[in-house]
């Protein structure tokens, strides 16, 4: 095959906050108000030829199982997910908010871990012969406040626990040799209920990504 533009395919492998859950309810923001919608668009306004795929599921820890709903464990199947979806370009992995629900007795520490975790075994992915393994884009969550609504008692605490998540990411980004963005740089989390994004922090994190991708993309 010849004269095919180069399409950069961008994996974001997260949970409700790139899932675009509308906080304090269980509806979903639009692909163009979610934050990876956004970065889409911002890319192609860029000159990039982008695809991004969205694998996001409400509730994915980094490595720990949720005792209440199967399948939250953000490594089980995640070299198959990269089998999947190749060629990869990139994946933009944002994990760590769950590893901090009122179940867990973790920190930041074993959060960022997890993380490095995931790394690997993206890395370890069997994809076809010839193709390239994808950059890693580590992202920090924003910082979660105290939790409001009807997720409080889930996120109880989880602002105490989480404390010095995004430095301890930042740390293993390192480790790995990955690049990393802290969105707490930029945003914070929805007043309404204290873990998620509103729509105009969806914005405001797409075209932060957006500048911080396309700068990785053009190295």
């Amino acid at each position: 095959m010849t004269n095919v533009k180069h399409i950069h395919q961008i994996l974001v492998y997260a949970d409700s906050l790139s899932w675009g859950i509308i906080p304090n309810t269980r509806e979903r923001f639009r692909f163009d108000q979610r934050w990876p919608g956004v970065m889409e668009i911002e890319l192609t306004r860029m000159g990039q030829s982008v695809r991004v795929i969205e694998d996001c599921l409400n509730g994915r820890r980094t490595v720990w199982d949720d005792p209440f709903k199967p399948g939250r464990n953000g490594i089980v199947g995640i070299e198959q997910r990269i089998e999947v979806n190749s060629p990869l370009s990139m994946v933009i992995l944002l994990l760590g908010t769950n590893d901090f629900q009122s179940m867990h007795q973790l920190n930041a520490w074993h959060s960022a871990q997890g993380v490095g975790a995931i790394i690997s075994a993206i890395r370890r992915a069997p994809i076809e012969p010839g193709m390239s393994i994808p950059e890693i884009l580590a992202v920090a969550p924003p910082t979660v406040q105290t939790a409001k609504g009807a997720i409080a008692p889930k996120f109880e605490e989880a602002d105490q626990r989480a404390a010095g998540l995004a430095e301890a990411i930042e740390q293993i980004a390192e480790e790995y040799n990955c690049p990393f963005f802290d969105a707490g740089s930029v945003t914070s989390t929805s007043k309404v209920d204290g873990v998620h994004l509103d729509a105009e922090q969806h914005k405001i994190l797409g075209n932060a990504l957006a500048e911080k991708v396309n700068e990785i993309i053009n190295d």
